[in-house]
C-alpha cells in the first residue's frame, strides 16, 4: 500500500475554490454556504485573511483561515479576536471525515501559527461552541487558555480563547 503524502500550506485561489465547492456539496440546500465561499473569497483576495488547505494528491481534503482583519464577517468588529496588527483568529477549522483523527488539522494549525508569528502576530484566538467538549479540550492542549469572551453565533453559545505566539 502507498502512503499517502500531505502538505499544508496556504491555499491558492484555485484549491480555495474547490475546496468551497466540496464544502457546499457536503451541505446540499443550505444557501449559508455559497454565501460563505464568497465572503471568504473576497476576504482573501482583499487580504482581510489566509485560507490554509491540507492538500492529498493534489486535493484539498481540509481547511482553516487565519482572519487577521475585524471587518471579516466572523469577526464582526470583535478588536479582542482579530485587530489587523497584534491578533488574529483561527476559523473554520474543518477536514474531510476519512482522515479525522490523524493529527492533519494540528499540522495545519502549527503552520497557520509560524505564518502569524513571521508576519508579527502576537496571539491568536479561536472559537468553540460550548456543546463541543472533545473540540475545547484539543484547544486548550494546543495553549489555547486564555478565556477572551462569549457569544451566541447561529443559536450556539461559542467560548473564544486566545494563545500567545
Amino acid at each position: 500500500m502507498n502512503e499517502l503524502d500531505f502538505y499544508y500550506k496556504p491555499a491558492t485561489e484555485s484549491e480555495l475554490i474547490r475546496r468551497w465547492d466540496r464544502n457546499i456539496a457536503a451541505h446540499p440546500g443550505d444557501g449559508r454556504w455559497p454565501a460563505w465561499k464568497a465572503q471568504y473569497l473576497e476576504d482573501n483576495r482583499l487580504g482581510r485573511c489566509r485560507t490554509f488547505v491540507i492538500l492529498v494528491e493534489d486535493e484539498p481534503i481540509g481547511e482553516g483561515t487565519l482572519l487577521y482583519s475585524p471587518e471579516c464577517g466572523a469577526i464582526g468588529g470583535r478588536l479582542e479576536l482579530a485587530d489587523g496588527e497584534r491578533v488574529a483568529n483561527i476559523n473554520a477549522l474543518r477536514i474531510e471525515k476519512a482522515y479525522e483523527g490523524q493529527g492533519h488539522i494540528s499540522k495545519m494549525v502549527r503552520v497557520m501559527e509560524q505564518c502569524a508569528k513571521e508576519i508579527g502576530y502576537r496571539a491568536l484566538s479561536i472559537g468553540v461552541e460550548a456543546a463541543e467538549a472533545r473540540n475545547l479540550a484539543i484547544y486548550l492542549h494546543w495553549g489555547f487558555r486564555r478565556f477572551l469572551c462569549s457569544a451566541i453565533e447561529d443559536g450556539a453559545l461559542v467560548l473564544y480563547y486566545e494563545k500567545r505566539l
